[in-house]
């Protein structure tokens, strides 16, 4: 391949990149959370297995403190969160404000169009107890830009 085309090619496929990839430069960055990795197993993949076979299982310590966010994600697999302390407000994809208190528990939705928010709109921290059942591979959130109503 000649150094024209080569050269062409690649800033083609740079150009393609840089505007064809989700816009993640309008993502909010979390501020204010700290995560702690309590315990995770992994299940191989098994053939013709239909059980937990290819699922991460990771249970955290998630403390988000006073006007902390998670910033804008979304997870790949459920994730189950007991409320240990504070309030927890997540803002859904419909921009609607879902608050829960100390003692209760909170299902995320599944996928990118259940982007959400957690903030911490009170004076003492948020403390979850976090359930994740993800792919094998996957981050426990992706990060996600603000839906059009925020």
């Amino acid at each position: 391949m000649s150094k024209i085309v080569r050269s062409a090619t690649v800033g083609f496929c740079c150009f393609a990149a840089a505007t064809l990839s989700p816009a993640l430069a309008d993502a909010t960055p979390p501020s204010g959370v700290t995560a702690e990795t309590l315990a995770h197993v992994s299940f191989p993949l098994i053939p013709g297995s239909v059980d937990l076979a290819g699922t991460d299982f990771t249970a955290r310590k998630i403390t988000i403190a006073p006007g902390g966010t998670t910033g804008w994600h979304f997870h790949d697999g459920p994730v189950y969160a007991y409320v240990e302390s504070g309030v927890l407000t997540r803002i859904l994809t419909d921009c609607s404000e879902v608050s829960t208190p100390a003692g209760n528990v909170v299902a995320e939705d599944v996928g990118s169009n259940h982007v959400h928010e957690g903030i911490n709109a009170g004076t003492v921290p948020v403390v979850l107890y976090a359930a994740y059942i993800e792919p094998p591979g996957k981050p426990f959130a992706e990060d996600a830009p603000a839906p059009s109503c925020a």
